[in-house]
């Protein structure tokens, strides 16, 4: 049989208490006045990551207003999280996908791929990854030119089979020691250039007509 607490142990025990308590509403103001700042960190990242797949495309509308978000069976399946459509005019110019894959050495890595109308690419950046540090990171464009090498190809060049890794009887270059994530990357394009095949020319056309305007 235990013995009673002691008016010290509940003293203790509400002191701990009060301290736990003040440290976790310390904690929750911080990350609340933290958060804008996060975003914006997050919005400029991904600003730029967008202009940086676009490449010397001109285009002259608002992509914040053709951002979509596609919720269709093959848009999960193909990893595709958010789209956005480049316009000279009404004409589109380029299509920009935000995709993702769960098959990285360390987890999920998530891509922005740019899209000619064709279908051909633009520019890859990685907007996020948990990759070995000097070892999956070349997939990082300031760190490596790997991702260049699909600068200029489309789905039937070379065909959707050879969207692979060397070492898997593919196109591609992988990296010595980090096959795992150059296979997940490639994976994940040709299951975005798949995916535009068959979508494509309804993701270019803009979901409000007012949105394909300056």
């Amino acid at each position: 049989m235990s013995a009673p607490a002691t008016p010290e142990l509940r003293r203790g025990l509400l002191v701990l208490g009060a301290v736990a308590a003040g440290a976790a509403a310390l904690v929750a103001l911080t990350w609340q006045a933290a958060a804008p700042r996060i975003d914006a960190n997050v919005a400029a990242r991904a600003e730029a990551a967008i202009a940086a797949v676009l490449g010397s495309v001109a285009f002259d509308n608002r992509l914040s207003a053709t951002a979509q978000a596609p919720d269709s069976p093959a848009a999960r399946q193909a990893g595709v999280e958010q789209t956005w459509v480049a316009r000279q005019g009404t004409t589109p110019v380029a299509l920009v996908l935000q995709i993702s894959t769960a098959d990285g050495y360390s987890g999920r890595i998530v891509l922005l791929v740019g899209l000619t109308p064709a279908g051909e690419v633009l520019g890859v950046e990685t907007l996020a990854h948990r990759e070995t540090p000097g070892l999956g990171d070349f997939i990082e464009t300031t760190r490596s030119d790997w991702l260049g090498q699909f600068r200029g190809r489309r789905l039937g060049a070379p065909p959707a089979e050879a969207w692979r890794v060397q070492r898997d009887g593919g196109a591609f270059d992988a990296v010595t020691g980090a096959t795992v994530t150059a296979r997940a990357v490639t994976g994940a394009l040709r299951r975005a250039l798949v995916y535009f095949d068959t979508e494509g020319e309804a993701l270019l056309q803009p979901a409000d007509p007012q949105a394909a305007q300056p």
